[in-house]
């Protein structure tokens, strides 16, 4: 997304929304929600949802440079997120405000927004994996895909994403084996 937004600049507009995959695979039942689970508890995502809520708190700007560098991180360095110190590393190497940071990196409120948005994901779109494009009129795609394109081919890419999506509704699923 970052290159496509790149490519095109104002005329996209990307809104990140949390949803939990750890939450969607839970084998708990459905009364079990990991955002309320104690600070204790072993998650694989939890906190580096609650560190992209922080980096928030610090405005959308210094939020996005903070969550792409966090997907860079899982994705492409293969770090652990679950990590804190990862996680504190990510937010100085990214020019977060720190002592403001480590606070509200404790601050478990700011996961009430994980609990609305993957709540809203699941009941209203349908989202049962992540990364979930959702674009006009509500119209979701969940998307794998693995290695990313090279510069040139994200635009053309999404395009054909979009026109899948939004404009062939009657298309409801496409795998391959």
């Amino acid at each position: 997304m970052q290159r496509v937004q790149e490519d095109i600049k104002d005329k996209l507009i990307v809104n990140w929304k949390y949803s939990s995959l750890e939450q969607i695979n839970s084998q708990q039942g459905p009364q079990w929600k990991i955002w309320e689970q104690p600070e204790d508890y072993q998650s694989r995502g939890l906190r580096a949802f609650q560190a992209a809520e922080a980096a928030r708190q610090q405005g959308e700007s210094v939020f996005h440079s903070f969550h792409i560098a966090l997907l860079k991180a899982k994705h492409e360095q293969k770090r652990d997120i679950a990590d804190v110190n990862t996680l504190i590393e990510v937010a100085n190497n990214n020019g977060l405000e720190m002592k403001r940071f480590k606070n509200d990196l404790s601050n478990r409120q700011l996961l009430t927004k994980l609990a609305n948005e993957h709540t809203f994901a699941v009941e209203e779109l349908g989202v049962f994996g992540t990364p979930t494009l959702v674009f006009p009129e509500n119209q979701a795609i969940f998307l794998k895909m693995s290695p990313p394109p090279p510069q040139e081919e994200c635009l053309p890419l999404f395009n054909e994403l979009f026109n899948l999506a939004y404009r062939r509704r009657i298309i409801h699923e496409i795998k391959r084996p």
